[in-house]
């Protein structure tokens, strides 16, 4: 699906004051980072800009990018990890900022899709991993548990009620990668907001043009080790079909966008509204 181009800019374009909806950070030690703002909302408005980022873990964030981020003022940062995605990779938790866990996949067996992440270290068991049909119904499935997991539902309540408060913003959110759980995070909220399902989807698949680029010196070593680089395209990226699936199970098991909000997460229309309030103008 490709985004409205009534109301998408070119992906990139910028002016000096106000880069365009999704335009990539440029970050060397932190891949995927952007802005969540400054889409179109139907009916007039924007999402407000420098409120909230999402981006891949911060294990390997320099010493510079964490000035970077200090200088956006960024107070809270959510993990959506699980614990042995953090042990393994602990984030670089720039000094003033605060953590919040939220673990998406507590409930899972296990964090499929950046366990796939951690196998292309090994070709020939990558190869193995991805052969067939098997890579798509394992990322059909965790997309449909990262909508209606008690634990999706715990970690994604706790976000979503965390960044209406004011205290708590700038906020960044994060997965592994920054695309499936941290993706849905992204679309579930921009949908509340108002924007157009056409632009939901262009900030989703964004995702294929930024991560791809960080990943160079990986998808190098995979090829050089034997790898059909071809492979990687599940991991390193995103395919606009599991975000509809992960809709799919969304309206099947709430009804609406308002409905996973409401009986899905417990958030009332009044909370809500503040959280259209907060990130809209």
């Amino acid at each position: 699906m490709t985004a409205n181009p009534a109301s998408q800019p070119t992906p990139g374009q910028s002016t000096p004051s106000q880069p365009a909806p999704g335009a990539h950070i440029e970050l060397e030690s932190l891949p995927n980072l952007r802005d969540i703002g400054g889409y179109p909302i139907t009916g007039g408005g924007r999402v407000r800009t420098g409120v909230l980022y999402r981006s891949a873990a911060l294990s390997r964030l320099s010493p510079a990018d964490a000035d970077a981020l200090q200088r956006r003022d960024i107070r809270t940062i959510f993990d959506f990890r699980t614990e042995v995605e953090r042990t393994a990779q602990p984030d670089v938790v720039p000094d003033g900022m605060h953590v919040v866990l939220a673990d998406v996949l507590a409930d899972a067996a296990s964090a499929a899709p950046d366990e796939m992440l951690e196998a292309i270290k090994d070709p020939l068991r990558a190869s193995q991993l991805l052969a067939g049909d098997q890579t798509a119904a394992i990322f059909d499935e965790t997309y449909r548990q990262i909508v209606s997991s008690d634990s999706a539902l715990a970690a994604y309540r706790s976000f979503f009620t965390d960044i209406a408060d004011p205290a708590n913003r700038p906020a960044l959110f994060h997965c592994t990668s920054g695309k499936d759980r941290t993706g849905w995070a992204a679309a579930a909220l921009l949908l509340l907001l108002g924007v157009d399902e056409a632009d939901v989807f262009h900030d989703y698949e964004l995702t294929n043009q930024y991560l791809p680029r960080s990943a160079a010196a990986m998808i190098k070593k995979f090829t050089d080790g034997g790898g059909d680089p071809s492979t990687l395209t599940p991991v390193l990226g995103v395919d606009p079909k599991y975000l509809r699936a992960a809709l799919t199970e969304m309206t099947s098991r709430f009804g609406s966008i308002t409905g996973y909000f409401r009986d899905g997460l417990g958030m009332e229309d009044d909370a809500q509204d503040t959280l259209r309030a907060a990130l809209t103008a």
